[in-house]
């Protein structure tokens, strides 16, 4: 029903937050603080209802960040902004499945496009996410070796002092924070938009770089190439089928990166040429477990570096193949 307020109309009231296993705790009983509109959503900016508990011993407090609206539309946790069903990224859930992020990202449409959502969930327990439409095996095959399924408590430990960093800390085991030497890499470098976005997350691309590897697919050492080799396509492939399957299979990367498709039907197999060595390796991530094509399993390997007229014997194997100009 309407609020009485007309300027708190689109706000969000909600009694239960919607959690993971992991961010509520090992304890099955615990103390939960709530607070009506306490803070705009990280995502969509809307005020919404805060919810504040600790998950156990040793742990630090934890608080939602988003609204419900939103964690509905992605089906993530409130709190890490992870996927409830398989634990992971939505960066990795989107590629395996090959979801478009429809998400604006801008101030002006954000909030107007959270207050749609939340139309359409009337109901308020249905999420949006429809991963059984364009879901292929070689991308269920992914996510099932990659879920998490058992909780990871080790995410609710309390962050790092900063005085015992700076060398002033003087409150010994009492401190309620870690003592730790903090680690300067790229996964300590995170924000709320990328990770509910899906878009640049560290910790998803790493998760899908080790993933690829170790099925076979590690990048090579030559940063200039950036083809993939698809090897037993269907007999029916041709150059323009074999684009649509690709661009469809890879919504994260614009169509405007793929530089060509070079098909060969008589030995039916084909080059992907991207104009760019990254673009090359998300694509080699989403297709670690194959690429699904008219009911077969098409294989993909990388490409290999042009081989000069002077050096030794040719090798055996796919070749990039030179792109037209």
């Amino acid at each position: 029903m309407p609020k009485a307020d007309i300027n708190k109309a689109g706000w969000e009231q909600s009694e239960f937050p919607i959690l993971c296993e992991t961010c509520l705790g090992p304890n099955p009983f615990i103390r939960m603080s709530k607070q009506e509109f306490g803070r705009s959503c990280g995502t969509c900016a809307r005020p919404f209802t805060v919810f504040r508990w600790n998950p156990g011993s040793g742990a630090r407090y934890k608080t939602t960040v988003i609204c419900q609206t939103c964690a509905k539309v992605k089906n993530v946790c409130q709190t890490c902004l992870l996927d409830l069903e398989y634990g992971l990224p939505t960066q990795v859930r989107d590629t395996a499945l090959a979801i478009q992020n429809e998400a604006p990202t801008s101030d002006i449409n954000r909030e107007y496009y959270a207050q749609n959502m939340e139309n359409k969930m009337e109901d308020g327990n249905q999420s949006l996410m429809q991963v059984g439409t364009r879901a292929t095996s070689a991308g269920k095959e992914m996510l099932k070796q990659l879920a998490r399924t058992n909780p990871y408590y080790k995410r609710n430990r309390p962050h790092i002092c900063s005085f015992f960093v700076k060398g002033e800390c003087n409150r010994g085991n009492e401190c309620p924070f870690r003592h730790e030497k903090p680690v300067d890499n790229e996964l300590s470098h995170q924000n709320i938009q990328d990770r509910y976005h899906g878009n640049n997350d560290p910790v998803a691309r790493k998760i899908m770089a080790n993933h690829s590897e170790a099925q076979g697919l590690k990048p090579p050492e030559d940063e200039a190439v950036t083809s993939l080799f698809l090897s037993s396509l269907p007999a029916s492939a041709t150059e323009l089928s074999v684009r649509t399957h690709v661009v469809n299979s890879l919504p994260q990367i614009p169509s405007s990166q793929l530089r060509s498709v070079v098909h060969v039907a008589k030995s039916r197999c084909a080059f992907v040429n991207f104009k760019d060595r990254d673009s090359a390796e998300r694509a080699a991530e989403a297709w670690a477990n194959g690429l699904d094509m008219d009911g077969e399993r098409v294989f993909v390997k990388w490409g290999r570096s042009k081989v000069s007229p002077k050096s030794a014997a040719p090798t055996v194997g796919p070749s990039v193949v030179p792109t037209p100009a």
